[in-house]
């Protein structure tokens, strides 16, 4: 559905996307990672046919974003980060005005925005102004527009957002319903849902691609290291280097100080459990250890290890 062969933008000679090159399967979820700045926006942006590239291609069911760029834009629904919605206008109008937009006429615009507003589950909102909405409802009504013209892609970029956690799991469940039906490029800070819905991760950092994988075989990746958690408290300031020198221990790293407590997340060799030499050394140097526990590398390691490790 999606294939990327070396895409590249330059911006006043500095790079922001750097030959870039991954492909999407037709009926994929795949979650798009990066941090900020990382060329994730400006990437969706020449897939979505917004700016043209440097160099390198990109096609939308077979059909190049640039030189077939209306073919290619009728496969995409495109959800951005931001939803520009008019707010001077009625949910159901807005649809219209859209999918009138997208080249829909006569009974297929009504039926297909019945669908969508069905889908979103916003037709009990139909009437009401968009100024009166609040954020998960503009943010449903900016997937309806995204669905309405039936695209096989969808991508969709921080759809959660500002959502508070009930709205992000009701969102998470309806993206769900929508892989059965379409392609979902999305991209996204929160790793917990990539990790829920995501059948592959793709990770950019500093504009080069340097992740593509299931969000099992990442975490697989940086099982060379697993995680003890500790909180602990004193006025010794050496025990960050203290517990460094431990044999098997590979990063040490404060968390946050509170009330006088120490979090602190210690990276081991992968089945190095140390706990044990950690307790012992907290009794010799008076430590008072609060919590301590053994925790199995995560995505979210994963991905932090991945874009540290990159741009050291």
């Amino acid at each position: 559905m999606i294939k990327v062969s070396n895409l590249s933008k330059k911006y006043v000679g500095k790079s922001a996307v750097d030959q870039i090159s991954f492909s999407v399967d037709q009926g994929e979820i795949v979650g798009f990672l990066g941090p900020n700045g990382a060329g994730k926006t400006t990437t969706i942006r020449m897939l979505t046919g917004y700016i043209p590239p440097t160099s390198g291609t990109a096609k939308i069911g077979g059909h190049d974003i640039f030189s077939e760029s209306l073919l290619a834009k009728q496969k995409i629904g495109y959800m951005p980060e931001n939803v520009p919605l008019y707010d001077d206008m009625r949910v159901r109008e807005y649809l219209l005005f859209r999918a009138e937009l997208k080249g829909l006429r006569g009974q297929e615009i009504k039926k297909n925005m019945n669908e969508a507003l069905e889908l979103c589950s916003i037709k009990t909102i139909k009437s009401q102004m968009i100024s009166s909405l609040s954020k998960g409802f503009r943010q449903r009504v900016g997937l309806a527009d995204a669905l309405i013209n039936k695209p096989p892609l969808l991508i969709l970029d921080e759809p959660t957002n500002g959502l508070d956690p009930s709205q992000i799991r009701s969102f998470r469940e309806l993206i769900k319903e929508l892989a059965e039906k379409h392609t979902i490029l999305i991209s996204t800070h929160i790793l917990s849902e990539v990790e829920l819905i995501c059948d592959r991760v793709l990770i950019i950092n500093e504009g080069k691609l340097i992740g593509n994988n299931t969000p099992h075989e990442l975490s697989e990746k940086m099982r060379s290291s697993t995680t003890i958690n500790l909180e602990i408290k004193s006025h010794d300031n050496n025990i960050k280097e203290d517990i460094s020198k431990i044999s098997g221990v590979k990063k040490v790293t404060l968390e946050k100080e509170e009330n006088g407590w120490k979090f602190m997340r210690i990276r081991v060799d992968y089945g190095n459990d140390l706990r044990e030499e950690i307790m012992h050394l907290g009794s010799k140097r008076d430590w008072l250890i609060r919590e301590i526990h053994f925790q199995r590398s995560k995505l979210e390691d994963a991905y932090i290890e991945m874009v540290q490790s990159k741009s050291n």
